[in-house]
C-alpha cells in the first residue's frame, strides 16, 4: 500500500497533538539511568515526530519503523539528517519483535492497520526488559460519520464490488481492553480515550484528511478496478457531499471530532 508523505502532512498540528499527550505520560529517566537505551518507533511514517524522541533522549539509540518505502525516503531526507542518534529501517509491524534494550517503544497511530495486533501485544509486552515503558495510542472514530459514511456509501453504486472487503469496521479495542493487556503482562499501566475537536481548514477538509489515511485503501482498489479513475471520482463525489453534510462548515471552518484511545505502562 503506497503513502504520500506530503498528504499525510496535511494537517500536521492536529496529527501530532496526541502523539505529544502519549509519550508525555513516560517518565524517564528511571533506575539510576538518564536515558533509555533505544527507543523504538513502531510505524513512523515520515519520522517527524520520531526526530522529537531523538532530541528528548539524545544518549539513546532511537529507530524509527514503518513498511512504507515512501515514508522512509521522507523521514531519512529530512528528520534524521540533523540527529545523529536516529535512524529509519524498512519493517513490518507484524514481522517486529522488541530486543533486550528495548526500554521505550512507541506506535502512535499505527496498530490499527495490524489486525493481529491484539494477539501480538501480549508477546511484544512479555519480551521488554524490566523496567522498560510501551506507549500506543490509535484513532477510535471508526464509528464516527466520516467512516460510517465512507464504509455504506461504499457497500452500494457501480463501485461496491470493487470496494467488496476493503474497509475495516472497527480494528481498535477499547481503553479498558489495552489496559487489562498490560496488566496482565505485568506492566503498571493506565489507559484513556480524548475526543479532540479539531478546527479543519479550507474545502471539504475533513474528505482531505481522510484521504491521507483511511480513504487511502479504497482509492486504490478503485483505481486498480478502473485505472481511468472515473469509478474513484464518482464513489468521492458522492462521499464528499455527504461528509459535507455531516460536517458543515462554519465561519471558523469545519469542526471535525477525533476520537483517540491510549495506553501507557511501565513493566515492573
Amino acid at each position: 500500500m503506497h503513502w504520500d508523505p506530503s498528504r499525510y502532512a496535511a494537517f500536521a498540528d492536529d496529527r501530532a497533538r496526541p502523539f505529544h499527550d502519549l509519550v508525555a505520560q513516560i517518565a524517564w529517566p528511571a533506575d539510576g539511568r538518564e536515558a533509555p537505551r533505544r527507543v523504538v518507533d513502531l510505524g513512523c511514517g515520515p519520522g517527524t515526530l520520531t526526530a522529537t524522541l531523538a532530541a528528548r533522549w539524545r544518549s539513546a539509540s532511537v529507530v524509527g519503523i514503518d513498511s512504507s518505502a515512501e515514508m522512509l525516503a521522507s523521514a531519512r531526507a529530512g528528520a534524521a539528517t540533523a540527529l545523529p542518534n536516529l535512524a529509519f529501517d524498512l519493517g513490518t509491524i507484524e514481522d517486529w519483535a522488541p530486543g533486550p534494550t528495548d526500554d521505550v517503544v512507541v506506535t502512535n497511530a499505527a496498530l490499527q492497520w495490524v489486525p493481529s495486533h491484539v494477539v501480538l501485544l501480549p508477546g511484544w509486552l512479555d519480551a521488554m526488559p524490566t523496567g522498560s515503558w510501551f506507549a500506543m495510542q490509535v484513532p477510535g472514530n471508526f464509528g464516527s460519520p466520516s467512516h460510517a459514511l465512507m464504509r455504506s456509501i461504499a457497500a452500494e453504486g457501480p463501485w461496491a464490488e470493487a470496494l467488496d472487503g476493503v474497509l475495516r469496521a472497527d480494528p481498535v479495542l477499547d481503553p479498558a481492553a489495552y489496559l487489562s493487556i498490560m496488566l496482565d503482562a505485568g506492566f503498571e499501566a493506565r489507559a484513556w480515550e480524548t475526543t479532540y475537536a479539531q478546527v479543519l481548514p479550507g474545502v471539504d477538509p475533513v474528505l482531505e484528511w481522510v484521504r491521507g489515511t483511511g480513504l487511502r485503501p479504497a482509492l486504490q482498489a478503485l483505481d486498480a478496478a478502473d485505472p481511468s479513475g472515473a469509478l474513484a471520482a464518482a464513489y468521492t463525489a458522492e462521499y464528499s457531499a455527504a461528509l459535507r453534510s455531516a460536517y458543515p462548515a462554519t465561519a471558523h471552518g469545519t469542526v471535525y471530532p477525533f476520537r483517540r484511545v491510549f495506553a501507557v505502562g511501565r513493566k515492573a
